[in-house]
């Protein structure tokens, strides 16, 4: 195995934001540290094409682990109480994003996850040796969110007293980025805390139906591993936003700090942003993204003949036509219920 590296989730359908994250990987964290994609789905035309200019890049395409993950994803979400509201109809957030952990049993010792609307903005070194006494870091604020929008249900949990409100709420974080290590919820324990899941009926401390981050805090805090946030440092350097839809940043050489204080962010996350935007705009249309001029400067890091000189507002046709999808989709959504 080798001993440390990277993972992603992509298909083509996120390639634009899949080239700008491979290219700030390389400028932030490192030329030569090993990056493998877990294919979201079989669209991977580019992908392939993209990974085969990149000597340190590869396809991690395990069709064993897919398979044992989508099966556990689908036997698990159909004992929750919304499998029955939905008609057992998967939502649309909830389709391949359980592939990303199948890096659990990838040929890294230990890894970093990145989500590909997310760009690098530092090394790694201190994460990774953050994992030489952890099993899991994280550095999101999910813990610092009110009870309604958690992860988990917290009050349910703590009146098994199991564990106590303070346990659930300091584990609480994302999926969207990650630093673990191989073997972890190897087939045995997936087994055990399936179990648990549908049997103990403990699917009912995950708080949404069908979300990879809600069942991941499940899966962490029922593993009783020991984890790190950087947001619950005790040093205040480290403590910094990552959301380009919520928090502040400062631009220095095209690499953004944590506007208070300027302290250097692990990474942003375009979080809440849909992908057919970023297409837009590598394609020069003004999105209206939030420090979209950091995506289009890795985007084209590599072929900087290519980016859009100018960014240009979408015409009249076009955002008729959108909003005649977006009304399609409502429509089609509400006759599902």
């Amino acid at each position: 195995m080798t001993s440390q590296g990277i993972y992603t989730l992509a298909n083509d359908v996120v390639f634009d934001q899949l080239v700008a994250l491979l290219n700030s990987i390389e400028r932030n964290v490192s030329e030569k540290l090993p990056i493998y994609i877990i294919p979201f789905d079989d669209r991977l035309t580019g992908v392939k094409q993209e990974v085969a200019k990149r000597p340190n890049v590869e396809l991690f395409d395990d069709p064993k682990a897919i398979d044992r993950w989508e099966t556990f994803a689908q036997e698990v979400w159909a004992a929750h109480p919304d499998a029955q509201k939905k008609h057992l109809s998967r939502p649309p957030w909830g389709k391949g994003h359980h592939r990303k952990f199948i890096a659990f049993e990838g040929p890294l010792e230990r890894f970093v996850y990145y989500d590909a609307d997310s760009l690098a903005m530092k090394p790694l070194e201190a994460l990774f040796e953050q994992l030489n006494d952890h099993d899991f870091v994280y550095d999101d604020w999910e813990h610092r969110k009110p009870d309604a929008t958690a992860a988990l249900n917290i009050s349910t949990i703590t009146d098994t007293q199991i564990y106590s409100i303070d346990q659930v709420r300091r584990q609480l974080h994302c999926s969207s980025f990650f630093g673990s290590k191989s073997g972890i919820f190897d087939p045995e324990e997936l087994d055990k805390l399936q179990q648990q899941l549908i049997q103990d009926q403990e699917i009912v401390w995950v708080s949404r139906w069908w979300d990879d981050a809600f069942l991941f805090n499940y899966l962490t805090l029922r593993c009783d591993r020991s984890f790190y946030n950087f947001t619950q440092s005790t040093n205040s350097r480290d403590r910094t936003g990552n959301c380009a839809d919520a928090d502040p940043f400062v631009n220095v050489d095209n690499v953004l700090y944590n506007e208070q204080g300027q302290k250097p962010i692990h990474r942003i996350h375009y979080m809440n942003y849909a992908s057919v935007d970023f297409t837009r705009l590598s394609q020069g249309e003004d999105v209206n993204i939030r420090y979209q001029d950091i995506f289009l400067h890795y985007r084209f890091m590599k072929e900087p003949q290519k980016k859009p000189q100018e960014l240009r507002p979408p015409n009249i046709l076009a955002k008729g036509s959108r909003k005649l999808q977006e009304f399609s989709k409502k429509l089609q959504k509400s006759l599902q219920k």
